[in-house]
Order: C-alpha cells, then sequence, then structure tokens
C-alpha cells in the first residue's frame, strides 16, 4: 500500500485522532496531504507540537485550509492527485456545541459538503470519515448497534454527525463514491484533546486542584484507546464501501445501502463506570482526586456502549486495549510533554 496509490488526504491532522492516523500511514510508507485550520478551539500550541512530529517526514506535506472554505477546497482537488480521503477534520465537542452553534454547521455541515464535492468530481477511491457515538442520542437500548435507527440526538454536535451520514448516503448513492463512516468512542490516549476527561483530570490532579464529575459518577463511557481507533480507521480505509448485496428497501438496514455506504461502531465494547476510569487513574498518578460532584449536564448521555460486530466480521478487528494500559500510556506523555 504504497505511494503509487496516490495521495491519501487527512483532514485535521494536526488534531489528536488525525495526527495519529496520519503518523501510521506515513509508517507504512503512505504519502500523506496534512489539511488542518488550527483553530483555537484549543491550545493551538499543541496542534503545532504535533505537527512539528509529521513535518520532517518526506512523504508528508501541510497546508493551512479550513474545509468551510469552498473555493480552498476546490483548488486542493483540483492541483493534487487525491485518491483516498480520511477526513477527521470537524468541530467537536458536546458542550461548546451549546455555546458556538454556528461553528458546528460551518465545518461539519458546509465543510463536509466541501469535502464530498472534492471526492464527487475528482472520482476519488475511498472516502472514510468520523462520525461519533453521540448520534445514538437519547438511546438506552444497549449495546449501541449500526442496525440501530438514529433519530433521536441530544446534541447539536451530534445532530450535525448524523447529518453528515445522510449526506454521504447520498453521494455514496448519486455518485457511487465509496463512503465508509466511522462512529467513534470516547476516544483517549497520548496527544489527547484537552477538554477531554482524561486530559482535565490528570491536570487537577496534579495540581492538586479538584475535578467536575458530572452526574454524580453515575456515568459509563466506552473508553477507546486512540490506538486502536487508528487500526479500525486503516482497515476500514483498505476495504473500499460495496454496495451490499442483502439490502432491502422493504426492510432499509441504516448500516449498509444498495449504494457503496457503510457505517460502523469503532469502541472498546466494555463500557467503564467513570469513578472507576478515575480510580485506576488516581492509580497511575499517585494521587488521590478531589471530586466535585454535579448534576448529568445538557447534551451529554449517561452511558454509551459499541456493539462492534460488523467490524469485526468485516475488517477482522475490534478495540481491546484496557484502560489501565491506556491510561498509563497517556500519563507518561503527559508528564513528557508537560515535564511534570
Amino acid at each position: 500500500m504504497g505511494s503509487g496509490q496516490g495521495v491519501v488526504l487527512v483532514t485535521g491532522a494536526a488534531g489528536f485522532i488525525g495526527f495519529h492516523v496520519a503518523t501510521a500511514l506515513l509508517d507504512r510508507g503512505e504519502s500523506v496531504l496534512g489539511l488542518d485550520n488550527l483553530n483555537n478551539y484549543y491550545d493551538v500550541s499543541l496542534k503545532e507540537a504535533r505537527l512539528a512530529k509529521l513535518l520532517p517526514h518526506p512523504q508528508f506535506q501541510f497546508i493551512k485550509l479550513d474545509i468551510s472554505d469552498r473555493a480552498g477546497v476546490a483548488a486542493l482537488f483540483q492541483r493534487q492527485s487525491i485518491r483516498r480521503v480520511v477526513h477527521l477534520a470537524a468541530q467537536a465537542g458536546v458542550r461548546y456545541s451549546l455555546v458556538n452553534p454556528h461553528a458546528y454547521t460551518a465545518s461539519n455541515i458546509d465543510g463536509f459538503l466541501n469535502i464530498l464535492e472534492g471526492c464527487r468530481h475528482h472520482r476519488i477511491d475511498h472516502l472514510v470519515y468520523a462520525s461519533t457515538s453521540s448520534v445514538y442520542g437519547g438511546h438506552t437500548h444497549m449495546p449501541f448497534s449500526v442496525h440501530d435507527n438514529v433519530d433521536h440526538p441530544v446534541s447539536l454536535y451530534a445532530a450535525t454527525k448524523k447529518a453528515n451520514e445522510l449526506m454521504a448516503h447520498c453521494y455514496a448513492h448519486l455518485y457511487r463514491i465509496p463512503i465508509t463512516g466511522l462512529r467513534f468512542f470516547t476516544v483517549y490516549g497520548p496527544w489527547g484533546r484537552p477538554d477531554m476527561a482524561l486530559f482535565l483530570f490528570t491536570k487537577a490532579i496534579l495540581e492538586g486542584k479538584p475535578i467536575d464529575v458530572f452526574n454524580h459518577g453515575k456515568m459509563q463511557r466506552d473508553f477507546t484507546y486512540v490506538d486502536d481507533i487508528v487500526e479500525g480507521v486503516i482497515r476500514t480505509l483498505d476495504r473500499p464501501a460495496q454496495p451490499d448485496p442483502h439490502w432491502s428497501s422493504d426492510q432499509p438496514d441504516p448500516s449498509a445501502s444498495s449504494a457503496p455506504y457503510r457505517l460502523y461502531n469503532i469502541g472498546n465494547h466494555q463500557p467503564v463506570d467513570l469513578l472507576h476510569f478515575i480510580e485506576v487513574l488516581e492509580r497511575t498518578l499517585r494521587k488521590t482526586a478531589e471530586k466535585n460532584f454535579l448534576p448529568l449536564q445538557a447534551g451529554d448521555v449517561p452511558a454509551t456502549y459499541a456493539d462492534v460486530a460488523d467490524l469485526m466480521r468485516d475488517t477482522g478487528f475490534k478495540p481491546a486495549t484496557p484502560i489501565e494500559t491506556g491510561i498509563a500510556r497517556f500519563v507518561d506523555w503527559y508528564r513528557n510533554y508537560y515535564q511534570v
């Protein structure tokens, strides 16, 4: 799978998952074009530090561009021989979508459309894009399955990602572009996002500050280690979506189609109680957290749990990194990066 297959465009390449995906693609000899707008949703210096690790690689090229820039994205596809796209750029975060909803439509709706248009006009071989476990919204039926309907989002972030799945289907159907959507479940690990729980908790505990524990700790998350996410992304990228010969328009399965369209969950498929997660972190840091128990936040869900049977069936892979291992690796990175 070398550069003979043209360039792989990785959007959001300076982001947490994008950085890891770009690194893994480069490690196996791919030519990677990384795109990012380096926005200030969180500390830009962390994005720049990730980028600094990618830039020395001879097969890596970076372009600073916002995906909502329609002309810019069109020109990029025109200039480059992009064959495959891993689309990870998005305005992330449930809570911020309550504060700044327009950032989500600009990036996740307009931006995604610009990527779809680029893929359409340049007949790319496969588009793999990030969706989210948040699309399951108000569901309490566990584990969450890609065969379930997801029509009850509880945040605008989730609604924009559900919209991405619908837009992707429409392009796969109209233009026969192979498109695969991946619903990521709570991703954590080295180089992680500072707005995510593990990062916030680690920083606060090391600084001797209290941590906010929502829903009075009665939360479960399917915490998924970043290397497992990357493995899932690359395995699906290598298998362009195909029309499902068994798909029936009488009983339409949401996860597949008569078009080259597929959806998969990528999660650790073993939800962890938030308080247990914090205990493992405390043991790793050898410090006890002072906990500030608070009610469930608007837009948040009490539990997530991924059914990964389809991913396993089609790619032979399922995430399995235990939180003990993943948290230890994150803490090692954190201490090293921030010199604490």
